[in-house]
């Protein structure tokens, strides 16, 4: 039986996070104080391509704070890739920590298809 979900992304996972950026050739994430345009974040500081400031990952919330000025300091398809890339590499590890199988596909829109084999079947 195939099951399509729709995950609401909260960031909670600092090896995912380390995970996503490394997926997409990212620099690793930094853990501290960062400076976004008129305020600071604490968290892991993630450097997104040709972004002014860093999108920060708070752990505990799970919630990104950035300042791209709607869009003029950096796309937000960065930030939406990155998220993907961490929703991917989360479930992952989710997946394999109950004994599951894996495997993805990325699609032709841009989207990925995990799949992800429970015992004799896929889930």
């Amino acid at each position: 039986m195939s099951h399509t979900v729709t995950i609401k992304t909260e960031i909670r996972d600092a090896g995912a996070v380390r995970a996503a950026c490394q997926r997409l050739h990212l620099p690793p994430p930094t853990e501290g104080t960062h400076e976004l345009y008129s305020s600071h974040a604490t968290g892991l500081g993630v450097e997104l391509p040709e972004w002014r400031y860093p999108a920060v990952c708070n752990l505990a919330t799970g919630q990104v704070q950035y300042d791209n000025f709607k869009g003029r300091w950096g796309e937000q398809k960065h930030l939406d890739a990155f998220l993907q890339a961490y929703a991917v590499e989360k479930s992952k590890v989710e997946a394999r920590r109950n004994g599951h199988q894996v495997t993805e596909v990325p699609l032709s829109d841009g989207s990925i298809k995990l799949t992800i084999n429970v015992g004799g079947g896929a889930a």
